[in-house]
């Protein structure tokens, strides 16, 4: 990386201190919230979030927002399960990846991005710590010994800005404090599955306390490949190993400052794609689909390898009483090697013999990223906060170099490499931004800010080996940037002490994108901006003596020049687009409601509308020639398919959340009993939309039983996930046969808890 040394010494030298000050709180129902202010018996907590970068009650935040403790997020993750355990867990949220666990995609009111090269832009933005996560790779870093989890919904144009013009999700990590704090949690599972998370952290002197967390999980081979006999379990397994280790420096109560490095090492089976398991003409698996089977003939088989590391520094320096100074600094890597048998098959139709069902062509490919260095640096001001009026102006500068590699493999040559292209490209970015709280009356909160972002980037791309037997290509040089004003205006006013209303328009940017996956193709496509105008309205109460809460909220958006991705037709590559207009309307509840002092129930529900906006486009549909699925959109010149109208892909009309808990005393201890079920909505893969690449809305379950002492520092748990077994179609590619991948299958799992 370019001034890399520079940069880190930067980091280090400025290094830092995160401005969350949760607490990690009682657990106040099933799902989980990050309750701060204590209530009475009977009586939900409040919930303090950082959705605007200071603590605030989320009833006073003019946001759309859900949250997670860690208790309520380990519940729901139990069993192994990565980041993507997210999806339709809150409203208007979906997770998908073709690529297992790592490269996890996210959705958010319908806005997301398919696209599987690793260099692809998402319009929702993950940040952790108070860093942002850009590369879809960076995304998937294991959630550990959290403090909370936030999801912000609609565009966050004005403090976090950058490529976040659907929403963001937000990690909160448990801080270093002075008391004395450790915990381990050992279990065992299903599938020959194992988990062992850790953390340990206290005061080493006066000023100075550390806070090291660790979590590795494995699982065991359990699918069976039936081209290699006598092999027996050779695919499924993972090894997912990361930790965290932090110095937090608070000199004087006017200063705080942590110092964090965290890293992840995986090694995995890549995502299963499984040829010809879609029913034609209908959809959903076909019949004596058999989960714990595959059949491929890939050289070197399905397997990922990644290493990350991060070194992260924030500093919060009050100056004075009414001032408060904040930098945040990040540095990431990633390294990262994944292969996969993509036709999910073996043979050919021309290399008999071949299967399951039809395989006109035998693909294998390999995606790498041999090299990715990320910088961030945010600084801003802020006023002390709680009075007639509040404000935050900052700056924030990104620079970001990756170098990927793409490989193509003959695997009716026992997997020779026939095909390499490589690309690096350099993102700089800059933003300024600034917000203002006004509040003319007590009731009344006002809040205006704006953002100035500038993006560029520089892409050079190189094919040196053509599985076409193609002429080598490149260097191809392609240059895009652009500048923005993005930003919000909001208002919230208190009917009482416990009904608050809200109005919010906003404006989200994300930069122009470039797609240079071009070892099976010569073009390089890029998009253009795109920018997001919403507006949401909504109300927070809380009702029936505090025992209930109920959060709803409305919203409209329209996207102009909607960033989107053309995958599949009859090759193997991506095309960047841009639509005229995308619009999408809907409507979000959540609530709880504790029914008794022992039982509290939770639930949310989201209905979404999505549509594309552009009469004259079209995009190539179903691998023709070879693949014969069944387009129900119009079809013109060349077999492509109209897509204006249609919804945008993977974004369900309905998703919701249900789940219990409940707690009573038991042989001096306590009992805890909880349940919950998520259900995501009939959902469309692609662009275009055919009968086979969708699949039906259904719901998926899990159920915990829990024995601890009544001090909370022993517990023994048994849970299960996916406990009716449901065996889904999760995603599809359509470039050469009816290939799927599926949900992952029902766990039962043991886990034993200490705290001290």
């Amino acid at each position: 990386m370019t001034n890399g040394s520079g940069a880190a010494r930067w980091l280090l030298a400025g290094a830092s201190a995160v401005t969350i000050l949760c607490a990690t709180a009682q657990v106040a129902h099933a799902q989980g919230t990050e309750a701060v202010q204590p209530a009475d018996a009977g009586q939900i907590e409040e919930i303090i979030v950082t959705a605007r970068k200071r603590e605030e009650a989320a009833q006073d935040v003019p946001v759309s927002v859900s949250t997670f403790d860690a208790e309520g997020f380990a519940a729901i993750a139990a069993g192994g399960a990565d980041i993507s355990v997210l999806s339709a867990r809150t409203p208007s949220v979906v997770v998908e990846s073709s690529f297992g666990r790592t490269f996890p995609r996210f959705y958010i009111r319908g806005l997301g991005n398919t696209d599987f090269d690793l260099n692809a832009s998402q319009p929702v933005s993950l940040v952790y710590d108070n860093v942002v996560y850009e590369n879809p790779v960076l995304k998937g870093f294991p959630v550990f010994d959290i403090a909370s989890v936030e999801v912000l919904r609609g565009p966050q144009g004005t403090l976090f800005g950058r490529n976040t013009p659907a929403g963001v999700i937000k990690f909160d990590s448990v801080l270093p404090d002075q008391d004395f704090d450790a915990f381990v949690r050992v279990g065992a599972r299903s599938l020959r599955g194992a988990e062992l998370e850790a953390a340990v952290g206290g005061g080493l002197t006066d000023t100075l306390s550390f806070r090291v967390a660790g979590l590795i999980q494995t699982q065991g081979d359990w699918v069976s490949n039936s081209r290699t006999p006598g092999a027996g379990d050779t695919l499924g397994d993972y090894r997912d190993q990361a930790a965290r280790a932090q110095l937090r420096w608070r000199p004087t109560p006017a200063i705080d400052a942590v110092l964090q490095v965290n890293g992840r090492n995986l090694m995995a089976t890549s995502q299963l794609f499984r040829a010809n398991i879609i029913r034609p003409g209908t959809g959903g698996l076909v019949a004596g689909f058999d989960r714990e089977q595959v059949s491929y003939d890939g050289g070197d088989g399905n397997n990922q390898r990644l290493q990350t590391w991060g070194v992260t520094g924030t500093v919060r320096a009050d100056i004075g009483e009414a001032l408060t100074l904040v930098s945040v600094t990040g540095l990431q890597n990633v390294r990262f090697f994944g292969r996969g048998d993509i036709d999910g098959g073996f043979g050919a139709s021309f290399a008999p013999p071949f299967g399951p069902g039809f395989i006109p062509f035998p693909a294998e490919t390999a995606d790498a990223i041999d090299d990715l260095q990320q910088f961030t640096q945010e600084v801003r001001l802020e006023s002390a906060g709680g009075g007639l009026l509040d404000w935050t102006v900052g700056a924030y500068l990104f620079r970001e170099e990756v170098e990927i590699s793409t490989f193509n493999f003959d695997t009716l040559a026992r997997g020779r490499l026939n095909g390499f292209a490589g690309q690096t490209q350099e993102t700089d970015a800059w933003a300024v931004f600034g917000s203002v709280d006004v509040r003319p009356t007590e009731a009344l909160t006002l809040t205006a800010g704006l953002r100035w972002s500038d993006d560029s980037k520089d892409f050079v791309g190189r094919r040196f080996l053509s599985p076409f037997g193609a002429p080598a290509l490149g260097p191809v040089r392609v240059g895009v940037g652009d500048s923005a004003l993005s930003g919000d205006v909001s208002a919230v006013l208190e009917l009482n002490d416990d009904v608050n209303v809200y109005a919010r328009y906003a404006r989200g940017f994300r930069a122009p994108s470039i797609q240079g996956r071009i070892l099976f193709g010569d073009a390089v496509t890029t998009a253009d901006s795109e920018t997001v105008d919403s507006i949401e309205g909504g109300v927070k109460s809380f009702l029936a003596d505090r025992s209930v809460r109920l959060d709803v909220s409305g919203f409209w958006y329209r996207i102009q020049d909607q960033q989107l991705t053309a995958i599949g037709g009859a090759g193997n590559f991506n095309q960047l687009i841009n639509a005229e207009e995308g619009t999408g309307y809907g409507l979000e509840a959540e609530g709880e409601w504790f029914v008794t002092d022992s039982l509290a129930l939770n639930g949310s529900v989201s209905w979404n509308r999505t549509e594309i906006q552009d009469p004259g486009l079209a995009v190539a549909a179903c691998g023709a020639p070879f693949l014969l699925c069944t387009v129900t959109d119009p079809l013109v010149a060349g077999g492509l398919a109209v897509i204006d109208g249609n919804s945008f892909p993977n974004a369900p009309e309905w998703i919701a959340n249900v789940g219990a808990r409940y707690e009573r005393p038991f042989i001096g201890g306590r009992m805890t009993a909880s349940t919950d079920w998520s259900y995501k909505g009939e959902t469309n893969f692609f662009l275009y939309e055919s009968r086979e690449f969708r699949e039906d809305g259904f719901w998926e379950g899990g159920v915990r039983l829990s024995l601890a002492d009544l001090d909370g520092t022993r517990e023994i748990a048994v849970y299960g996930r996916n406990i009716t077994d449901e065996t889904r179609l999760v995603g599809g590619i359509d470039f050469n046969n009816l290939t799927g991948f599926i949900n992952n299958p029902r766990i039962w799992g043991v886990e034993v808890i200490l705290r001290r």
